[in-house]
């Protein structure tokens, strides 16, 4: 059985740095790509980035471009979402995803990724 582990939400001031990390289960993923959405209470879950297959391409939401960088140990079976210079609108529950094949004609949308985390909650205070 699948399964995706997010790790490393909580409390942080604005301006700070959290690492969150999503280790998967049950299959390798190493060639498959992977991504991190988000979802802030009463608004629908949105993109925030996505990586390719083992030193593939990267892509962001141009809501945290040049502040949050994206990346994976195939080692592990983990990608990892580094966030700097938060601010209060990125607090949402952090959810990782994955996909079954092995490219995605968008990665920004939700319906190409097979496999969800139960999420995380990132909490930026002003």
């Amino acid at each position: 059985q699948v399964q995706l582990v997010e790790s490393g939400g909580g409390l942080v001031q604005a301006g700070g740095s959290l690492r969150l990390s999503c280790a998967a289960s049950g299959r390798t993923f190493s060639m498959n790509p992977m991504g991190w959405f988000r979802q802030a209470p009463g608004k629908e879950r949105e993109f925030v980035a996505a990586i390719m297959r083992s030193g593939g391409s990267t892509s962001y939401a141009d809501s945290v471009k040049g502040r949050f960088t994206i990346s994976r140990d195939n080692a592990k079976n983990t990608v990892y979402l580094q966030m700097n210079s938060l601010k209060p609108e990125d607090t949402a529950v952090y959810y990782c995803a994955a996909a079954r094949g092995f490219n995605l004609r968008d990665p920004s949308a939700t319906g190409g990724y097979d496999y969800w985390g139960q999420g995380t909650q990132v909490t930026v205070s002003s």
